[in-house]
């Protein structure tokens, strides 16, 4: 056989190899993300044993604490919808109401379990313009 037709062959297999590659690793960094929702899709969508993104603001005057559980409740952006949380685990120092959330929750029948460590949250002032900033 033709060495240069031995090069051809294996370029053409390394190239739909690397293309086979390619497009596995797009298909399974796209498909494996979960969508975060809002405090009125969660109550629209949850079934229970689902497991769900919740994100949302923490409601004033809705966090207390019963023993290790910190019991919350979720806003979602129009104000006119919240889910109840109950969660164990570390909870971030920022944590406080009116701060934006995101947690990992399942559906225990109605019932909104954060799973553990799951919690994080954004502090407000990390994502304002410096003063004298230009803002678009």
């Amino acid at each position: 056989m033709n060495p240069s037709r031995k090069r051809a062959i294996r370029l053409s297999v390394a190239l739909t190899a690397a293309v086979l590659l390619a497009s596995a690793l797009i298909y399974v960094s796209f498909s494996a993300g979960r969508d975060e929702l809002t405090a009125a899709q969660l109550l629209v969508k949850a079934r229970p044993g689902g497991q769900y993104i919740l994100a949302g603001t923490v409601e004033n005057g809705s966090v207390r604490r019963v023993g290790s559980l910190l019991h919350f409740r979720v806003l979602a952006p129009n104000r006119r919808a919240s889910v109840p949380v109950t969660y164990s685990g570390v909870v971030p120092d920022p944590f406080a109401p009116g701060r934006a959330v995101m947690v990992n929750v399942t559906d225990d029948n109605g019932e909104f379990v954060g799973q553990q460590n799951t919690l994080t949250t954004k502090c407000p002032s990390k994502y304002q313009a410096a003063s004298g900033a230009a803002v678009s």
